[in-house]
């Protein structure tokens, strides 16, 4: 702290500004010390609620199971519920001030790996082998630890060495650091805990079952310590899941679809319908990405939540938890591909010869975007003011002819209806090159979940169901961007503990490079 002047020695003009100075150094102080107020005070909110959280969970775990769950239910809601734990416990953690270095914390005993893994030796030396004081360092030792790592098929052990060297004249000891890790001071490599998550969120192998395949291997793995892994990643991946959602409402044009995937809340034995939420960049974008967001409804607040003040192109089909964003600015594209399907369904059930020569007109919209689905916008809106504007203008009036003829309530009324009622919207690719003309690629961003379903049959808890879908918003963009999954979230957990706030987009899909 700066040491106040000889007050006797200064002028009354002196005086005057070192009291004001003094005044707006007390007012910054107090605006400091309110902030500080309100941030202890947030903090010990989500404390409390936290901790709330941590002990439903543990309650639910060891409580009396409904006898409606199968084995396989209860072992994967045991995977469920210690993952979110773990994540709950490492954002407590993050919340709680560090402790004091004086404070000795008891290590738990961990069991040693196995010997018949291959080792592979890691030296970490200090850089310079001379003391500050000119002398030179001897070594006198070692700290060696060891960690889990795992290439596809085959575990190995990296045993991590790090010098001790000591100066014998004023005996400074010198170590090379210990490297940052995604799980502070615990077994698994980034490789190994890749591993787990592409294993979990993209082959939609649950725990048990990957307890099970390292057991075989030799390698006992509680299958709570790998959820404890998971709920870490999650926690420590969420930053980036952030930054991805920011990159894709930066683009002007989105996709958006939903899916039901079921939900066993605990403390209920009957599971609900929750529903994932994928909003996705288009083709023609240069970004490649897609962000899920799980939510316990498909109540249109949900999507409202996402978008919040985005004022784009939201190419979706005609679900109606979009219309309140369609009223705050957002723009609605239909998608062909719902306008095609009811046709085509009526078609495939009667051939009816109305629906078939409805798919031969919206067959010519589909060759020409053939035609100019690799073109630059600008070119690929002037060749469809060129052929499919006046297609689209011979269909909507046959459209408007045909419906005239047909009976209320009819199977081809209704087809007809699901069109014109929806035209302006359908239309509206036409006039931009940047807009698709169906929303087939956000359907296609879904079935990773449709996949999963029929593996992890259900989400444990709203917690569980975000992190599978943060997780999973990582996994498919890498795939979108050409990335091997496994390579990508490898080298991003190894990253990602010396990686820079202000440098994290760095590491989302469509900028990785492996250094």
């Amino acid at each position: 702290m700066t040491s106040l002047p000889n007050l006797d020695q200064l002028t009354p003009e002196q005086l005057r500004a070192l009291a004001a100075q003094l005044m707006q150094r007390v007012e910054s102080l107090d605006q400091k010390v309110e902030t500080m107020g309100k941030k202890i005070h947030r903090d010990q909110t989500l404390i409390e609620k936290l901790t709330h959280e941590i002990a439903q969970l543990k309650r639910f775990k060891f409580a009396k199971r409904s006898e409606q769950l199968s084995p396989d239910q209860v072992s994967l809601l045991d995977d469920l519920i210690d993952t979110d734990i773990a994540a709950i416990e490492a954002e407590l953690e993050a919340l709680k001030p560090a402790r004091a270095s004086t404070e000795v914390r008891q290590k738990p005993k961990r069991t040693a790996l196995p010997p018949q893994f291959p080792r592979t030796l890691i030296h970490h030396e200090p850089d310079n082998s001379h003391c500050q004081c000119g002398c030179a360092l001897k070594r006198i030792g070692e700290d060696v630890s060891e960690k889990l790592d795992y290439t596809p098929g085959v575990f190995t052990v990296e045993r991590h060495i790090r010098g001790k060297w000591v100066c014998d004249q004023c005996e400074t000891l010198i170590q090379a650091p210990v490297p940052a890790q995604v799980i502070d001071k615990g077994i698994p490599t980034s490789g190994l805990l890749a591993h787990v998550m592409i294993a979990k969120f993209a082959d939609h192998l649950p725990l048990y079952r990957q307890e099970s395949i390292f057991g075989r291997a030799g390698l006992v793995i509680a299958r709570s310590t790998l959820a404890q892994w998971v709920g870490n990643c999650g926690v420590q991946l969420q930053p980036l899941v952030d930054a991805l959602r920011d990159a894709v409402l930066a683009q002007h044009v989105i996709h958006a679809d939903e899916t039901p995937v079921s939900m066993l809340a605990p403390g209920e034995k009957k599971t609900h319908r929750a529903y994932v939420w994928a909003y996705a960049t288009s083709q023609f974008s240069d970004v490649a990405a897609v962000v899920y967001d799980f939510s316990p409804s498909r109540a249109g607040e949900h999507a409202r939540n996402f978008l919040q003040d985005w004022k784009g192109k939201l190419v979706c089909d005609d679900f109606g938890g979009y219309k309140a964003s369609f009223e705050l600015g957002v723009t609605e594209i239909g998608c062909m591909a719902h306008a095609r399907r009811k046709f085509f369904e009526l078609h495939a059930t009667n051939k009816s010869q109305l629906a078939e020569q409805a798919l031969r007109y919206i067959q010519l919209l589909y060759e020409i975007e053939h035609e100019v689905r690799d073109l630059k916008p600008d070119l690929r809106r002037r060749i469809r003011q060129e052929k499919a504007v006046p297609v689209m203008d011979v269909l909507h009036a046959w459209m408007i002819t045909q419906r005239l003829l047909v009976h209320d309530g009819s199977a081809i009324s209704k087809a007809l209806d699901y069109s014109l009622k929806r035209w302006t919207a359908l239309s509206r690719y036409l006039d931009d090159g940047a807009v698709p003309i169906d929303n087939n690629w956000a359907e296609n961003q879904i079935r990773p979940w449709a996949l999963g379903r029929k593996n992890w049959l259900f989400a444990g808890s709203l917690r569980s169901g975000k992190r599978a879908a943060a997780i999973m918003s990582l996994i498919q963009s890498a795939r979108l961007n050409g990335h091997d999954p496994y390579a990508y979230l490898k080298d991003v957990l190894t990253r990602l503990p010396t990686q820079r706030a202000s440098e994290i987009t760095e590491l989302l899909p469509h900028r990785w490079r492996l250094v």
